[in-house]
C-alpha cells in the first residue's frame, strides 16, 4: 500500500533544504518559529510523522517504516536534517542509512536509547485517555506531562491549536494515534547503529533539566565524532523549543552557518 506524510513548509523552494522532525505527540508544525525566526534563508520542510496530525495512522510504526516514510515524502535532495527527541533518532537513522542525503544534523535532546523500564513507563503513561474538559485544562497539562520549565505560555498555546481539539464527546484530544506513540516508545529501546556510522557534522542541544538521558552515550558520541560533534546546553528540560526557543534557534542558525 503506497502512502505519504503531510508536509509543512517554508521559504523558497529554491533554497537550501533543511529536514525537521518533531517528536512523539508533536507535529511539523512545530518547525514554524525555528523556521521564520532562524531558518528563513532555508527551504524548511516538516512531516507529520506517521501517527500523527494529518499523516496516515495504520500500521507498522517501525523505526525503518518511519525512515522509508519520511524520504519518501521529502525527497532524496541532501538537506540539513533537524530532528527533536524521537525525530532525532529518526534523523540519526537516515543519515546512517543514506549518509548521501545528510549534510549536517542537529540533534536536540534526541531519544537516541531509551532504558527499556523507562520505555515501559512511557508507553504505559501514554495508553491511558489523554482528554481534557477544554482546551486551557489540555494546555495547563501539557506543562506538566511535557516537564515544561521556561516556556511561555501564549508560545505553547499557538502551536497547540488545531492540534488539540475538541471530539464529538466534547473532550479535548489530541490528533494523534496512542498506538503509534505506544510503539516509538518500544523503538527507542533498541540501539541505535553504530555513531562511527555517522560521521557527519553533528550538533547535539541538551536540555539543562531534560528527563532524557544522554550522559550514557556522549562519551562514545565524542569519541567516534571528534571534532565533528559540537554539545551546547541549552535553559530548560526536553522541549527545546518551547523552553528555550531563542538559545536554541541561535545555535542552530551558527551551526548551519559554519
Amino acid at each position: 500500500m503506497s502512502r505519504a506524510l503531510h508536509v509543512e513548509a517554508w521559504g523558497d523552494p529554491e533554497s537550501p533544504r533543511v529536514v525537521y522532525l518533531h517528536g512523539v505527540t508533536g507535529r511539523g508544525l512545530l518547525a514554524r518559529r525555528l523556521a521564520e525566526d532562524w531558518l528563513s534563508d532555508y527551504r524548511v520542510i516538516a512531516p507529520d510523522l506517521l501517527g500523527h496530525g494529518a499523516s496516515p495512522y495504520e500500521p507498522p510504526w517501525s523505526i525503518r517504516e518511519h525512515v522509508d516514510l519520511v524520504i519518501a515524502s521529502v525527497g532524496r535532495q541532501p538537506a540539513v536534517w533537524i530532528g527533536h527527541s524521537f525525530g532525532g533518532r529518526l534523523a540519526y537513522e537516515v543519515a546512517a542509512r543514506e549518509p548521501s542525503l545528510v549534510e549536517r544534523l542537529v540533534l536536540l535532546d534526541p531519544a537516541m536509547l531509551v532504558d527499556p523500564g523507562i520505555s515501559l513507563q512511557l508507553a504505559e503513561r501514554a495508553r491511558s485517555d489523554r482528554s481534557y474538559a477544554s482546551f486551557e485544562e489540555g494546555l495547563d497539562r501539557r506543562f506538566a506531562e511535557s516537564f515544561l520549565h521556561d516556556a511561555a505560555r501564549d508560545l505553547v498555546a499557538d502551536d497547540l491549536r488545531g492540534f488539540l481539539l475538541a471530539d464529538e464527546d466534547g473532550r479535548w484530544r489530541y490528533r494523534y494515534s496512542q498506538a503509534a506513540v505506544v510503539a516509538a516508545y518500544g523503538e527507542v529501546a533498541v540501539a541505535p547503529p553504530p555513531f562511527e556510522a555517522v560521521r557527519i557534522p553533528t550538533l547535539l542541544a541538551r536540555g539543562r533539566e531534560s528527563h532524557v538521558d544522554y550522559d550514557h552515550l556522549l562519551a562514545a558520541h565524542q569519541a567516534a565524532l571528534g571534532g565533528l560533534l559540537q554539545l551546547i546546553t541549552v535553559p530548560g528540560g526536553h522541549t527545546v523549543l518551547w523552553d528555550a526557543l531563542e538559545e536554541t534557534g541561535a545555535a542552530v542558525f551558527s551551526f548551519l552557518r559554519g
